[in-house]
């Protein structure tokens, strides 16, 4: 399978929120980039450099399991609006080092039920929900 890359816009969710309550005037901050989609990761990962232009808090700390099965500690920040293609949810960001690529995982994926195509090396709606986007809620 090729390497499958996204455009993203996020917006720092408190921002939202606080121009919705009228608690100020200023455009919410926001960062347009470019994310590695991994299958094999579980949710949204953006770089120390991001989140800081994003102005995110940080709000816990989680234990992670690397590829090379070492466990590291890494930093949740408050959620942000993301979106991909159009499609929108609200995500908590683990930190990553500058170093390593933005990515997004699978549980952004089914939520804004995208799925990947390795021939086309892009992300294309969910082919078992013809008429859009749809949550499977049990």
């Amino acid at each position: 399978m090729g390497k499958v890359t996204v455009a993203f816009k996020a917006t720092n969710y408190d921002d939202l929120s606080d121009v919705a309550r009228k608690r100020t005037k200023r455009k919410p901050r926001c960062v347009e980039a470019q994310a590695l989609v991994d299958t094999g990761a579980t949710r949204f990962y953006l770089q120390r450099q991001v989140i800081t232009a994003l102005g995110l808090r940080p709000v816990s700390e989680i234990a992670t399991r690397t590829m090379s099965d070492r466990s590291e500690k890494r930093i949740v920040f408050s959620p942000v609006e993301l979106e991909i293609q159009g499609r929108t949810g609200l995500f908590d960001v683990i930190e990553l080092p500058d170093t390593l690529p933005n990515i997004i995982g699978q549980i952004p994926l089914e939520h804004l039920d995208w799925v990947v195509d390795p021939r086309g090396r892009k992300l294309v709606p969910n082919p078992e929900h013809k008429h859009g986007e749809l949550a499977d809620d049990f």
